[in-house]
């Protein structure tokens, strides 16, 4: 991609905010948003080959509100990504992360997290932290179970689809705002569910079909009704 084409993209950048450039077969991180970092709400290099975020310039963009860097290939996230206080929406679907950093609790304004397609051996603990999160998609990881610290998530939706869940933490069913839980195609045997998630929780959409169990046995379990209650009200409420 020639400096003229970047150049205008950064033009038009600085009036608008917006910064996007995909599919451009990017190597790494422009250099040129330095001089941005006042300016933009909205940065999106989706779809080109970054392999890292440069730590010295990623946390001075104060203003951001939205990063996507879909389908490129950041192994990690440096730490001062963590100081984009007014980050809302984080994208970094289908990269190679394995870990989030220590400090990302302190992304204090973020309420939309994508994860889809990393690397992701754990749930990361840093994410129940974050009081305004309401959507963490971390489906197609690795990740084997879900820990106590899960009670302390404030997500509304929780999609982790296509991991290697055998176990899960009763506490799930502690998580105050958890209303969408997606357990699709992992490897949960029906005793591994904790049955408080159907008698005991705020959760009124439980997607676990292609598990090792046939999905006509839940609803032999104790508490199902009570949660084909949520799940009807739910329904109601948007028809």
């Amino acid at each position: 991609m020639g400096n003229s084409a970047l150049r205008a993209h950064v033009e038009t950048a600085q009036k608008t905010g917006v910064f996007q450039l995909k599919d451009r077969g990017l190597t790494e991180f422009p250099s040129e948003l330095q001089k941005l970092t006042s300016n933009l709400r909205t940065i999106d290099l989706s779809n080109n080959k970054i392999e890292s975020l440069p730590p010295l310039q990623i946390g001075k963009f104060t203003l951001l509100k939205s990063l996507s860097l879909n389908n490129n290939k950041l192994t990690v996230l440096p730490a001062e990504l963590c100081n984009l206080k007014k980050l809302e929406t984080l994208s970094l679907n289908n990269n190679h992360l394995r870990e989030l950093p220590s400090t990302f609790g302190q992304l204090s304004a973020l309420k939309t997290l994508s994860l889809s397609g990393n690397q992701l051996g754990a749930l990361p603990p840093q994410l129940c932290s974050l009081r305004h999160l309401d959507v963490v998609d971390l489906s197609k990881n690795q990740i084997r179970s879900i820990p106590d610290t899960v009670g302390e998530l404030q997500a509304i939706e929780l999609n982790l689809n296509q991991n290697q869940i055998s176990q899960i933490s009763v506490k799930i069913s502690c998580c105050p705002r958890l209303k969408v839980l997606r357990l699709e195609e992992n490897c949960l045997e029906l005793s591994m569910l904790p049955q408080s998630i159907l008698s005991d929780s705020q959760i009124c959409l439980l997607a676990v079909e292609g598990n090792l169990f046939e999905i006509k046995k839940l609803r032999e379990l104790e508490g199902y009704d009570k949660y084909m209650e949520r799940f009807t009200a739910t329904k109601k409420k948007f028809a």
